[in-house]
């Protein structure tokens, strides 16, 4: 059962404004975030909008499913920066906002006339959190990236390339989202900050070091040693028997990891391989962790996948079945949570995949739908006393 959307979410954000200058995946995923937390987010976007407002189907062009999702809840203010009209009601929003976030490079917001500089010295006490490809001061700070540039440079295709053969992207943009999440939570810092000492500062989240941090977070394994003790590379992660096993009818995630869990399927199953020495401990099966993936892969076809989800989940393995991204629309434990929030729009009524988390006293939830383009442009010109350029 889906639960409706509540009229007036008081998240822990209730009373933070933000002004989102971002587009395309990352930025947007990090103001969602804010908004159902409670955050009043306005977007700015160009005159022809965000570009992932018609990358996908859509009950309408411009409110692309992509879109929708990534922008719920956020208000739609339609601003030419390259005017002086466009620039003036920015700075006016800057005025009263907690945060001003954008995903442009530094050279083209600051030519916008928008750098920190110049933010703060219209609101001192803001939070400017930059989100772009790669940190200042290196020699690619001024280089494009979209998902699948990061996905190259910082080792994930390589990784791909360890377990599959060949290099490959994740299917996921994987990138945008985890540096989505990474802004989220440096800014949420920077405000933790503020809240202490009224100071307000500037805050770089850039692609190519956050995906090299989370990358290298198992994989620098001996590599991180001086003198080093090995390749850069967790071995679990990348043995080439690593998936998902084999049943006599379809597929089963299994992973019997700990000494506990390793000697309860020993146990039940009574594999013959299994009573070697190479197999006895946690230490010495990570030590020959492919061969006991290849192993178990013989094992697993011998029964069906209920029968091993059973036996599993009996013995407190964790083991899983293979989901589609559609099963996840009708997954039992997803509806018994109330994870999915049905949500009224001026499209129709929208099934929005819901807040991850959960806070006793201050919940979020979906904060409403996404915008069509320029939605509250009147609105927040009223609000600041202004006169829409655009009539």
């Amino acid at each position: 059962m889906s639960k409706e959307k509540q009229k007036s979410p008081k998240g822990p954000l209730n009373g933070v404004r933000v002004v989102d200058l971002t587009a395309v995946v990352m930025g947007p995923y990090s103001t969602q975030i804010m908004a159902d937390m409670g955050a009043d987010v306005i977007k700015i976007e160009p005159p022809g909008g965000d570009i992932m407002r018609n990358v996908s189907v859509g009950p309408e062009p411009g409110m692309s499913g992509v879109f929708v999702n990534l922008n719920r809840g956020k208000k739609s203010v339609v601003l030419d920066l390259r005017t002086q009209s466009g620039k003036m009601t920015l700075r006016t929003l800057i005025e009263k906002a907690d945060v001003f976030i954008h995903s442009m490079r530094a050279k083209a917001i600051a030519k916008l006339g928008f750098s920190y500089d110049e933010v703060a010295e219209i609101n001192p006490a803001i939070i400017y959190t930059n989100c772009y490809g790669y940190r200042r001061g290196g020699p690619d700070a001024d280089r494009p990236a979209y998902d699948d540039t990061i996905q190259a440079e910082s080792g994930v295709a390589s990784v791909q390339q360890s377990v599959t053969g060949e290099p490959g992207y994740v299917g996921s943009v994987i990138a945008d989202k985890i540096c989505g999440l990474t802004a989220v939570y440096a800014t949420m810092m920077a405000l933790f900050h503020r809240e202490r000492t009224g100071d307000g500062q500037e805050v770089e989240v850039s692609m190519f070091e956050t995906m090299a941090a989370f990358m290298l977070a198992e994989h620098a394994n001996g590599a991180m040693f001086d003198p080093p003790l090995g390749p850069a590379a967790y071995p679990r992660a990348v043995a080439p028997n690593r998936r998902p096993l084999k049943t006599s009818d379809g597929y089963v995630s299994a992973l019997i990891y700990n000494d506990k869990q390793w000697n309860a399927f020993v146990a039940a199953v009574q594999p013959e391989w299994a009573t070697g020495p190479k197999f006895a401990t946690l230490e010495q099966r990570a030590r020959h962790i492919d061969n006991v993936y290849a192993l178990l892969g013989k094992t697993f076809v011998e029964r069906t996948t209920q029968e091993w989800l059973q036996l599993l989940q009996s013995l407190e393995i964790p083991a899983a079945a293979i989901n589609s991204l559609d099963d996840l629309f009708d997954n039992p434990q997803l509806n018994a949570v109330g994870f999915f929030e049905t949500v009224d729009s001026p499209t129709g009524r929208i099934r929005f995949p819901g807040v991850p988390t959960g806070f006793s006293q201050t919940p979020g939830s979906v904060a409403g739908p996404a915008p069509r383009l320029g939605a509250h442009t009147r609105e927040v010109m009223d609000e600041l006393g202004l006169t829409d350029d655009r009539e």
